[in-house]
């Protein structure tokens, strides 16, 4: 093989390379994206979406007193939903909540300025989304307990029930009401 035969093997083989790669790098890259769906895109993610906003909190036992003030926003391209809580006594506190695909459950972890951390899972259960925890009490017992996010008329409505016996007996720990808030 001359030199000239070689210099043509070698300059064709490169381009064609640098075209192969470029397919792969640009417009391959396009039409796989084209073809995929977005990430957090199925309507498994989008199951808690009616809490996203800004709300006014109350008891349900006292509907005219404000208890807390909840901003709870989309982000990471719409994976996540984070819970700003303020309530009126000064308690603070972030939820952050993602549907786990691979799991195929919701999880929230919520913490506060309190040193509160509180790891909740579960599922939606006809319209209403329930999480459960266990969370050990200063004296080492185990309490159990159920979240329940419901959408309502007016806004939405939070419950939470406690077991301190695995579940044989359920208390009562708060109901709460979400409005919209209302600027003043």
């Amino acid at each position: 093989m001359n030199g000239m035969a070689k210099t043509w093997q070698v300059t064709t083989f490169t381009w064609f390379v640098l075209v192969s790669l470029q397919a792969v790098a640009g417009g391959g890259k396009q039409s796989v994206s084209a073809t995929m769906p977005k990430p957090c895109s199925a309507a498994e993610f989008h199951q808690l979406d009616f809490w996203v906003g800004d709300w006014d909190v109350f008891d349900v036992d006292n509907p005219t007193t404000q208890t807390a003030r909840v901003r709870v926003e989309s982000i990471l391209d719409g994976c996540v939903l984070r819970e700003d809580y303020q309530d009126t006594e000064g308690h603070k506190g972030q939820s952050f909540s993602i549907y786990d695909a691979s799991r195929r459950n919701w999880h929230q972890s919520w913490v506060t300025n309190r040193g509160q951390l509180l790891l909740l899972d579960g599922n939606l259960r006809g319209e209403d989304l329930v999480l459960n925890a266990t969370e050990r009490t200063p004296d080492g017992t185990d309490k159990m307990i159920r979240g329940t996010w419901k959408q309502v008329d007016s806004g939405v409505r939070e419950t939470a029930v406690t077991s301190l016996d695995g579940g044989k007996t359920w208390k009562p720990w708060f109901d709460l009401m979400f409005r919209a808030h209302k600027t003043q």
